[in-house]
């Protein structure tokens, strides 16, 4: 993985289970003309949800599987019932940044500070107890501003019973939260959609297997148990994306139906499979429909960098490479900081032979991530291609200074065949889904679902808020969001991380450090740790930034980013060169 420059966790990219993305879509633009379908916006529910796993207290080990079934459940309950949540990957992945293991008992202390980092306004926790033949589950919510504890909901009943005990545990979870909630428990349940234990067990124990062989068979034998069950074929249908296979992945994504909370990221990945399979013309019309449909459908429309730059990467494989220039250019304009976007715009540029654009566009990427070898590399080419010697030469002194003499990859493309370029485009593998959440004015469910609605005038609120800001550019407005946020709450590590962030781009680099350090003094993290050795770089103080990364590969031993630095900074010193 490439360092990226310090921007939200990539957690929050991972809200699967949100009711926003209830939106359907098409399963392969080339064999469907159905839209993406969305029912009008109801009433809004302003609480976003973050589940945990229910803690075993009392339980056989063979039923351990039913701590993060009961999350899953939790999830899928109450994404049905109108409610915004996060899913079970982000949390994994947000506890990872903060070396957190995912089998740990989390206090309450440490579960605000999570819900705090993805912007949660509300956490759902409990546990399960059960002598082998009947199981209890309690469970409660917390607010996270003004922090309140809601009481505790507890059923018992037959294990066999779990999945109709659940729907009972979530229904008066919600109940208990909003006293006026207006669907009975019948209602309630008449929304989840029936699964049988035995399905539902063998899914979750996919999810947690710990090689892909296993997690296969059980993800497949979930299906074959429940084979109008999308998530089972999703979560499988992934396997086999990572694993670059794509012919075999796209018939499980295509099982994901229009109206299914995973749609949006079944179509995305199709899209990338096309792109991966030389399909770049079935690419173009899965990424142009998907575009279209959430631009049609979200209230205040959408476009995700993401998907402008696959499309642009598939229109520059047809060899129409104006409208993909103005694609790229668009997710240049929406992301500020990721440099694959200026980097596929100077492989256009010089397809089209155009040197000062391909300098300008290179430079952009260099600026964004001065990290990536290979951006530098291109930079150099074009600077001597276009004949710039005083740019070229201190270009070359940069990375030197960067990355030692030979640390610049060698660029083997025939520069008379223009179409050997498209080996070094950088397709995006993943979809970026905040930005849908923090861009409607409110979320989209079920015509059917009746959302809590759960007020959120405190520090999460804010911070979403300025985080949408600053996305936009706007950041006095997302200055004052922030500190807001902090006014609401003192302690509020994000809202820090996020004032350092627009000091960075400011330029305010001593202020950023403060703000860094105050989020670290409420609550370390490997990723703002990494972020503050990135600020210490630009202050050319590098041992202050190899004590950061040393702290932050301590923290969170598989953060790649922060291995990844410093592993460079110890080869630079090895070798004599400058940190």
């Amino acid at each position: 993985m490439r360092i990226r420059a310090f921007r939200v966790p990539r957690a929050r990219s991972l809200i699967v289970a949100l009711c926003l993305l209830t939106a359907a879509g098409r399963s392969d633009a080339r064999t469907s003309n159905a839209s993406l379908v969305l029912p009008p916006p109801q009433a809004a529910p302003e609480g976003v949800l973050l589940v945990f796993p229910f803690e075993n207290v009392g339980a056989p080990p063979r039923l351990d599987w039913v701590g993060e079934g009961l999350e899953e459940l939790t999830i899928q309950r109450l994404s049905t019932a109108g409610q915004q949540v996060y899913s079970h990957a982000g949390r994994l992945n947000e506890m990872d940044l903060y070396g957190i293991p995912s089998s740990a008992k989390l206090s309450r202390a440490t579960m605000l500070h999570i819900a705090e980092e993805l912007d949660a306004d509300y956490i759902v926790f409990g546990n399960f107890s059960s002598d082998g033949s009947n199981l209890t589950v309690r469970a409660r919510v917390l607010r996270t501003s003004p922090v309140t504890l809601f009481p505790v909901v507890t059923e018992t009943g037959p294990l066999t019973s779990l999945m109709e005990l659940h729907t009972k545990v979530t229904w008066r979870l919600l109940s208990a939260a909003d006293h006026g909630y207006p669907l009975s428990l019948n209602e309630f349940a008449k929304l989840q959609k029936p699964l049988t234990l035995a399905a539902f067990e063998q899914y979750i124990r996919g999810l947690l297997a710990n090689d892909d062989e296993t997690r296969l068979r059980d993800l497949k034998e979930a299906a074959r148990l429940e084979p109008d069950w999308p998530d089972p074929a999703f979560a499988i249908g992934q396997v086999y994306f990572q694993k670059n296979d794509c012919p075999t992945a796209l018939p499980w994504f295509a099982k994901v139906p229009k109206a299914h909370a995973l749609s949006v990221e079944a179509i995305f990945a199709t899209g990338v499979c096309r792109l991966r399979m030389g399909q770049p013309d079935k690419a173009q019309e899965v990424f142009t429909a998907l575009r279209e449909d959430l631009q049609h459908n979200l209230v205040s429309g959408a476009d995700l960098p993401e998907i402008l730059n696959n499309l642009g990467v598939a229109q520059a494989r047809q060899d129409d490479l104006a409208p993909a220039r103005t694609a790229i250019g668009r997710a240049v304009d929406i992301d500020p900081d990721e440099d694959d976007y200026p980097f596929n715009l100077g492989l256009l540029a010089l397809q089209q032979k155009d040197l000062p654009a391909a300098v300008t566009y290179f430079t952009e990427a260099v600026k964004r991530q001065p990290d990536n070898p290979e951006d530098h590399a291109f930079l150099i080419y074009a600077l001597e291609k276009a004949g710039k010697k005083d740019e070229l030469r201190a270009a070359r002194e940069a990375a030197q200074e960067e990355f030692g003499e030979k640390g610049l990859p060698s660029l083997k493309f025939d520069s008379k065949h223009p179409e050997s370029l498209a080996k070094y485009e950088r397709v995006k593998l993943e979809l970026e889904t905040t930005s849908l959440r923090l861009e409607l004015e409110g979320p989209l469910q079920s015509a059917s679902a009746a959302a809590v609605t759960m007020p959120t005038d405190g520090a999460a609120a804010h911070l979403r808020q300025g985080r949408q800001q600053m996305r936009a550019g706007r950041l006095d407005v997302a200055e004052r969001e922030f500190r807001a946020a902090l006014a609401s709450d003192p302690h509020n590590a994000a809202a820090h991380r996020e004032l350092a962030e627009i000091y960075r781009r400011r330029g305010k680099l001593d202020d950023a450090v403060k703000e860094m350090q105050l989020s670290l003094a409420e609550l370390d993290s490997a990723s703002v740790r990494t972020a503050l050795a990135r600020v210490y770089l630009e202050q050319n103080k590098p041992d202050l930034a190899r004590a950061e990364l040393e702290r932050a590969v301590k923290l969170a031993p598989n953060y790649p980013e922060a291995k990844e630095l410093l592993g460079r900074l110890e080869k630079n010193k090895a070798t004599g060169g400058a940190s």
